[in-house]
């Protein structure tokens, strides 16, 4: 080996090893969830599982394709990381085709393993959530079709309200069908210089395609990730595959200096909401007159029931008359 060799060769383990040190190149592992899951036994190290969860050898479904299902999975250590992308790999799929839901929820959230009506977590959280809801409820209009993608940004002190899909509190959305694809179905949440950018690679090109992005978002360090998903009337499988949450390493960020652990989760916009519409209540009389209508409406049904059995009754007596 000449002395020319043997120097590149050196140059490259010195790489290598600087490399390796430099965790701010990597994904962060004690955040990330990838094949194979367990640990010993039913154990996920650094992930916490509850509800109706099933861990298996290629995929952790948080939810099967039944009725009145609510499991989630959690993060049980605390990101301190300023700027980051978690990228999830993950399929929803079931047996409906034109009714299905509820949907999935990727969080970033201050408390964990704490069970409520926000797809299988709690309400009034503080945190961050992004909402794959493949539910549309029916109150007030709709400008978007669904499965949609959507942000909420919450201090602790706002209501995820069901009836209007969260639109009062959403920061943006996109329309994302990804429902019962072949291919993988892959979200990415960035969060970089405060600003929120959702992806998307649902069209199986290996490429992100924006869904939103927002600007002005103050997250907090030292909260969990985690996602949780529910089933309703209307159900899913909802699988996730991997979950794997990257460092950015942005070193001419003044900000990335700054402490963010005591601060309040915040948002500096949010989307104008649709109006709520609650279903029309029938007066008494209105309910009086449809119970006359459906009741004159059976009693003319047996008239005429009772009408065609007597003119058959009668038209096969007048046929036997001809025998004779």
């Amino acid at each position: 080996m000449n002395v020319r060799s043997c120097f590149l060769l050196t140059a490259s383990v010195l790489q290598l090893v600087t490399a390796e040190w430099n965790t701010k190149d990597y994904m962060k592992r004690e955040h990330s969830l990838i094949r194979p899951y367990q640990g010993s036994g039913m154990i996920i190290p650094y992930w916490d599982f509850t509800g109706s969860t099933m861990v298996t050898s290629n995929y952790i479904r948080i939810t099967p394709d039944l009725q009145s299902k609510q499991g989630a999975i959690w993060n049980s250590v605390m990101c301190y990381v300023r700027n980051w992308e978690l990228q999830v790999h993950f399929k929803v799929h079931g047996k409906g085709r034109d009714l299905f839901g509820d949907g999935f929820v990727i969080w970033y959230a201050k408390e964990r393993m704490q069970s409520g009506p926000v797809f299988g977590n709690k309400d009034y959280f503080q945190g961050l959530a992004i909402i794959l809801d493949t539910y549309s409820n029916h109150n007030g209009p709709h400008n978007h079709q669904h499965p949609y993608i959507s942000a909420m940004v919450n201090n602790g002190s706002l209501h995820y309200d069901h009836d209007r899909d969260g639109t009062h509190t959403q920061l943006s959305g996109c329309e994302a069908k990804f429902r019962n694809l072949e291919h993988d179905t892959h979200i990415a949440i960035r969060y970089e210089r405060d600003t929120l950018t959702v992806s998307t690679d649902f069209a199986n090109k290996a490429a992100w395609k924006e869904c939103f992005s927002v600007k002005d978002i103050k997250l907090p360090t030292g909260y969990y990730f985690g996602i949780t998903a529910t089933t309703g009337d209307l159900s899913d499988n909802h699988d996730i595959l991997s979950i794997r949450l990257f460092e950015l390493d942005l070193p001419d960020d003044p900000k990335d200096q700054e402490d963010r652990s005591n601060i309040l989760p915040s948002a500096a916009f949010y989307e104008a909401p649709r109006d709520h519409i609650d279903d029309p209540k029938q007066s008494t009389l209105s309910r009086i007159m449809f119970f006359i209508l459906m009741l004159v409406s059976a009693l003319a049904i047996i008239a005429c029931i009772v009408i065609g059995i007597m003119w058959y009754q009668k038209h096969q007596e007048n046929s036997r008359k001809r025998f004779y």
